[in-house]
């Protein structure tokens, strides 16, 4: 399944901060649709993506009906991502063997 969509970039504080991606509802409801043939387990969907020319593999957490994508310093820092920046995303969701 391959999808693409603007979203923001937000930050969580913890121990250290992570950003995402904010997948939007309507890519959400797709990427459930197929969520248990893709998951590998506790909900999270393996992906690879692409950000500003910038290629990388991770997998969607789902988080309140939606999904996040994590945003990888190697993907973050060399384009200055922060919080509030809105980003194009292209992203294929990996489906089961």
């Amino acid at each position: 399944m391959r999808l693409a969509f603007a979203g923001p970039v937000i930050e969580w504080r913890g121990p250290a901060p992570y950003y995402f991606v904010l997948v939007p509802d309507e890519e959400s409801a797709d990427i459930r649709e197929v969520a248990a043939l893709a998951t590998y387990g506790w909900g999270a969907i393996p992906v690879e993506a692409r950000i500003a020319g910038i290629d990388f593999t991770t997998s969607l957490f789902p988080r309140d009906g939606a999904y996040l994508l994590p945003l990888k310093n190697a993907v973050r820092k060399p384009r200055g991502l922060t919080a509030g920046h809105e980003v194009t995303v292209e992203m294929t969701v990996l489906l089961g063997p």
